[in-house]
């Protein structure tokens, strides 16, 4: 990818070099100039680096299921399915040359992502699956960062959107992951907090997403599919937490990431074709 990092320094033009070298010191690296070729992949890093965050709550939630005896073969499941799509995307990644600053924070990403890894490989326990969700928060944090920093660079509104998407993709299994912690640590203040402040924030989103000027056939009708989605996953989430309500959740909260997930496609795609 071309960036600032990259890009060629003519020794006669000073004033190209000051200028850079202001750039640098104010963060504003995403302002040059990008071939076509590195702005499309700018427009699945965006998706890829957003997936991490949906990830690393994804694997939170199946871990606290295993604990939980909720689908477990299905729970062993998602968590190879999710490991394995977190390495293809750092592989991904990797393909492309990043800026400094970019790369710092993919490096960072990957940090938390491998501790993550470490944690979930022991049988889950009441005290693991908190180790888990802590640090399952801490690489959702450093996914967030990355894919702020790829959005900032891509100067795009279109930009945005895969992000607002992609948090809903994110908070539809951070609410799951939550309900679960709740059936396990039932007296966690902290946690119904989250989970009343996240319900919030994706009605928000799903607003934010249908008042937006870029819109397809495609993208309308996967907002509807999310609207009616939701209706029955917030349903599940206002259940008591015993086996019923975590299978509800389990079963709602899946519906609702293949939906989002695909509403996130869609925005890249959307946002490739402004870029390209």
């Amino acid at each position: 990818m071309a960036s600032s990092a990259l890009l060629p320094l003519s020794s006669s033009s000073a004033s190209r070099r000051q200028a850079l070298r202001a750039a640098a010191a104010l963060g504003l690296m995403a302002v040059l100039p990008l071939s076509a070729q590195a702005r499309l992949a700018l427009a699945s890093a965006i998706n890829r680096t957003a997936r991490n965050r949906a990830l690393s709550q994804r694997i939170a939630k199946a871990y606290a299921q295993l604990l939980l005896g909720v689908f477990p073969e299905r729970a062993r499941e998602v968590l190879n399915t999710a490991r394995q799509l977190v390495r293809a995307g750092f592989d991904e990644m990797a393909q492309q040359e990043w800026p400094a600053d970019v790369a710092k924070l993919l490096a960072d990403l990957r940090t938390q992502s491998d501790r993550l890894d470490a944690l979930i490989l022991q049988a889950p326990t009441k005290d693991s699956v908190v180790q888990v969700a802590v640090q399952a928060d801490r690489m959702l944090d450093a996914a967030n960062t990355a894919t702020l920093a790829l959005e900032k660079m891509a100067q795009a509104d279109t930009a945005k959107l895969v992000n607002i998407a992609g948090r809903e993709r994110m908070l539809s299994q951070r609410m799951a992951k939550n309900y679960n912690l709740q059936a396990i640590h039932p007296d966690s203040k902290a946690v119904r907090e989250i989970l009343a402040s996240d319900a919030l924030e994706f009605k928000r989103g799903l607003d934010e997403l249908g008042k937006a000027p870029i819109s397809t056939p495609a993208i309308r009708t996967q907002l509807e599919l999310a609207q009616g989605q939701w209706v029955f996953f917030d349903a599940a989430l206002q259940r008591h937490a015993d086996a019923r309500g975590l299978e509800a959740v389990a079963t709602t909260s899946e519906r609702l990431l293949e939906v989002t997930n695909r509403l996130t496609d869609l925005y890249e795609l959307a946002l490739k074709e402004v870029l390209g």
